[in-house]
């Protein structure tokens, strides 16, 4: 199953067929969904040597989220914030925010996964956090940005044990209904950024008040959907004997979804001391 994030979709792992049984068709009508999909596998013979395991997800992630850290915190510190230097900062966070869109947007259309692609995004990702968050915890709060960091975490420890719980379980209607959600976020989203660029003033009022508030807790809510799509998405890649290389692709969605809940979060917690 594909899996996607809350900016773009995203490819589902690629999968070696060459190593991996025949899919005769059958499925047990009274295995869960989770089961009918991972049936077909359950005589995988790939060598463990060659095929993605959780440790490889798990490394490659911290590789990955390591790197937008790192870069978060170099920007924070070499990029200054006051007085007339803070409109320089913000237009290289924001060149940084659309040329990490654009390997992004390369990377989902290579048919394998590129590490310097992904590693570039989450560099670039990280220089645009760094200038918004510092910004924020200039002119809003000194520990507004922590709060985020570890809001942020607690949303992602949350989603994995409920995943691996089974509170949460990943059906068709379940990602019908985040992707549906995700693309509804979407167009709202950029209605609000027309409505303000024609004179609307606060758009359709998503960034401050009540409004605003439920907005950026349906971006977190929405996000953490997106995790139990990502885990669900992992689970299979192991499962099917996915190549150790489809580990980057693990990374890449997961470092993209942390980063939209993360700035959902920033932004639920600015409008909330602004009031």
């Amino acid at each position: 199953m594909n899996s996607s994030n809350p900016v773009f979709s995203r490819r589902g792992f690629f999968r070696d067929v060459s190593r991996v049984p025949l899919d005769t068709g059958y499925r047990d009508p009274s295995a869960s969904y989770v089961d009918q999909v991972r049936a077909p596998d359950l005589n995988e013979t790939c060598p463990a040597s060659s095929a993605m395991t959780i440790d490889d997800v798990v490394t490659r992630t911290a590789i990955a989220f390591g790197t937008v850290s790192l870069a978060a915190v170099l920007s924070w510190v070499i990029l200054p914030v006051d007085g007339a230097e803070i409109g320089r900062s913000y237009g290289i966070a924001v060149g940084s925010a659309v040329a990490a869109f654009v390997l992004a947007l390369t990377q989902l259309a290579k048919r394998k996964p590129s590490p310097v692609l992904i590693l570039a995004y989450a560099a670039l990702e990280g220089d645009f956090l760094g200038v918004v968050s510092s910004i924020t915890s200039a002119f809003i709060s000194p520990g507004i940005v922590i709060q985020a960091v570890l809001g942020t975490l607690a949303v992602f420890a949350g989603v994995l044990i409920a995943y691996k719980k089974r509170w949460i379980r990943v059906t068709r209607r379940f990602h019908g209904f985040t992707i549906a959600a995700a693309a509804g976020l979407a167009l709202l989203m950029v209605a609000d950024l027309l409505f303000s660029s024609f004179g609307a003033g606060n758009g359709l009022g998503f960034s401050s008040g009540s409004l605003g508030v439920l907005f950026g807790v349906f971006g977190i809510v929405l996000g953490a959907c997106f995790l139990a799509l990502d885990f669900r998405q992992v689970e299979d890649g192991i499962a099917s004997g996915a190549p150790r290389d489809e580990s980057w692709t693990a990374a890449f969605g997961l470092t993209t979804t942390l980063v939209w809940i993360y700035l959902e979060m920033l932004r639920v917690l600015t409008i909330l001391r602004s009031e």
